[in-house]
């Protein structure tokens, strides 16, 4: 399947603790690029904030951290939708796309874990299978570089757009599609056009 194929969809969540049951998936965002002609596209976004999880509850580092992000907590609590809800709505804008969805995520173990779960708890299913990329570890193969040596910190800046991060899911999820689109144009013989 050729790049062009594929739409590559940039996730980011936002939590109350390290694992989903224990603790809720508070804010789900998504944007998903395809790549045509040389360059990336954003085709379509998709964001949502859930209700905590029945008997779930935050966990005490994780609280401290939200702590000193009031903006961002706000954020992630405004006008929240049932979990089954959230996840139909996030099944059927997948199913909307105009190409063969493929979960994107820095770090892929952590927002992959959470959807992965909500699907499966609220869907039986994830639209996702098993597959996502982890763009950490794609950087490391680009690089030719160790994982620790690949922090975002350490990026070519031709990578990098002048995107916001906020930790607001949907801010987030469009600029790491963006960085993740950027890597996959600057390997050579790996682009759309290649």
């Amino acid at each position: 399947m050729s790049l062009e194929a594929e739409l590559y969809v940039s996730t980011d969540v936002e939590t109350d603790g390290p694992i989903p049951g224990p603790h809720s998936m508070l804010s789900l965002a998504s944007a998903a690029y395809g790549l045509s002609g040389g360059g990336k596209i954003l085709v379509s976004t998709f964001e949502a904030n859930l209700e905590p999880l029945p008997g779930a509850s935050g966990h005490p580092d994780t609280l401290a951290w939200w702590a000193g992000q009031p903006e961002a907590w706000a954020e992630c609590h405004r006008d929240p939708r049932p979990p089954l809800k959230a996840m139909a709505d996030y099944e059927a804008w997948l199913a909307g796309l105009p190409g063969r969805p493929v979960f994107v995520a820095w770090p892929l173990g952590f927002d992959f874990t959470f959807v992965y779960w909500y699907c499966h708890r609220f869907l039986g299913h994830s639209p996702f299978g098993h597959n996502g990329v982890d763009m950490r570890s794609y950087a490391m193969a680009l690089l030719g570089q160790g994982y620790g040596d690949c922090g975002k910190g350490r990026l070519p800046p031709a990578w990098l757009d002048d995107l916001p991060h906020t930790h607001r899911a949907l801010d987030d999820a469009i600029e790491q599609g963006a960085l993740f689109c950027n890597m996959v144009l600057a390997n050579p013989g790996r682009g759309p056009s290649a």
